[in-house]
């Protein structure tokens, strides 16, 4: 009886392998995810697009006490463009991720996931970035 309950055992854990994914473990799929509408960052903290960036120029308008106040997203070393996502290469050097060509920030005056305190800033130049 023992050696058929083990079997049994055994077989469950082995079919509950089946149906494991190969994914590394926090690998994200994307380098945002969605919360109510707009675009977050792996912290949970909202994404802004810059209207006086312009779109898939590879480049960021936005530098210096600018980059301080909207701190751009930035890409892991070995990140690579995946999906309507890609790599834009800052006057610092630095990467960012952009989505559909814009090169996405935070707001240093956010203080908890959900806040969009950034958005109309400037006159309307910083939006809250959408899917």
């Amino acid at each position: 009886m023992k050696l058929l309950s083990a079997s049994i055992l055994a077989a469950a854990l082995l079919a509950g392998c089946g149906g494991m994914s190969t994914k590394t473990a926090g690998a994200p799929d994307t380098p945002t995810r969605t919360a109510d509408g707009v675009l977050v960052g792996p912290n949970g903290m909202t994404l802004y697009t810059f209207a006086r960036d312009t779109a898939n120029a590879g480049t960021s308008a936005c530098n210096g006490q600018c980059a301080t106040n909207w701190p751009p997203l930035a890409v892991a070393e070995t990140a690579k463009p995946m999906g309507g996502y890609t790599i834009v290469v800052r006057e610092d050097g630095k990467k960012q991720w952009a989505y559909k060509g814009w090169p996405l920030y935070y707001w240093a005056k956010d203080t908890k996931a959900g806040d969009k305190t950034g958005d109309g800033v400037a006159n309307g130049a910083w939006k809250v970035a959408r899917p």
